[in-house]
């Protein structure tokens, strides 16, 4: 068994063992709290720290990857990845599963909801953190990669957050959750990533519109835009470029994002919904 750091920091009440060793998936009768992230292939990525985040809080993890889309960047990771992270939750005492899922196929959500419910349990927690993205700017723009990124990160996610409202049922007070990620695009231009920009800056309205229309069902739904994060993909001369921009001196990491993610996802955050939560640490664009 890998050795995992984060999990032998866990106070021994919250490790495997001593609050629930499981080597796989349970039977249905589980009380706690079962979350879906979409995109969490890559160990040092932020649908990774997300879920370390929610194991930590005792929430079982479903997460989807998508192994031909992530190969083609250098800070791609191994196939590994997935596998790793699941035992890494597991050792963590929650229930984890690893679902390999094409968001950009219309059909994928309800697959994708279906599979974490035969695996884990009806969905509680809904985390959007999946994105497509690439460089295109004005000169290269065209129909083929404006379909790509609307494909997965604007029906994706809307199609995923519809059908887990659907699909969800309050079992008393606030307990559904939906949260998108987002990068800012209402704050400054992305003018080398166009289709990125306006398919992820739909997500913000989206985010605002649905909280109410599904409020009466016990779910909140809100958005966090994390800022540049360190994440794997800045190479040293984006980060000389991005740093001092930081006040605090540092770069965003996925756990600045998980930890707020996480609380989002926690009973204390019952109140808050449709807000889009800048957390980039005074970053500033200009």
């Amino acid at each position: 068994m890998r050795d995992v750091p984060w999990v032998r920091a866990l106070p021994k009440r919250l490790r495997a063992g001593n609050r629930h060793a499981f080597n796989g998936e349970i039977g249905v009768g589980s009380s706690r709290k079962v979350a879906l992230i979409t995109g969490a292939s890559r160990l040092q990525g932020i649908g990774a720290a997300i879920a370390r985040a929610l194991a930590i809080q005792g929430v079982d993890v479903a997460f989807s990857h998508w192994r031909p889309y992530d190969a083609a960047f250098s800070w791609a990771g191994t196939a590994s990845e997935p596998d790793e992270l699941v035992e890494e939750l597991r050792q963590a005492g929650v229930r984890a599963a690893a679902i390999a899922c094409d968001l950009s196929d219309p059909a994928a959500p309800v697959r994708l909801l279906n599979e974490a419910e035969s695996r884990l349990g009806p969905v509680d927690i809904l985390v959007n953190n999946a994105a497509y993205s690439t460089h295109d700017g004005f000169a290269h723009l065209d129909a083929a990669t404006i379909d790509a990124h609307y494909a997965v990160n604007m029906r994706g996610t809307m199609l995923l957050a519809a059908e887990f409202a659907r699909r969800f049922s309050a079992t008393g007070g606030n307990h559904g959750r939906i949260i998108n990620l987002t990068s800012g695009q209402g704050l400054g231009p992305m003018p080398e990533e166009l289709a990125y920009a306006a398919t992820k800056g739909a997500i913000e309205a989206f985010t605002r519109s649905l909280a109410p229309a599904v409020a009466a069902r016990g779910i909140t739904v809100n958005a966090v835009n994390p800022g540049p994060t360190d994440s794997g993909w800045i190479s040293p001369e984006l980060r000389d470029v991005l740093l001092p921009k930081f006040p605090m001196g540092r770069l965003g990491t996925p756990q600045d994002a998980a930890r707020l993610v996480a609380w989002l996802a926690s009973p204390d955050a019952s109140w808050v919904t449709g807000q889009v939560i800048h957390s980039e640490g005074g970053f500033m664009r200009d």
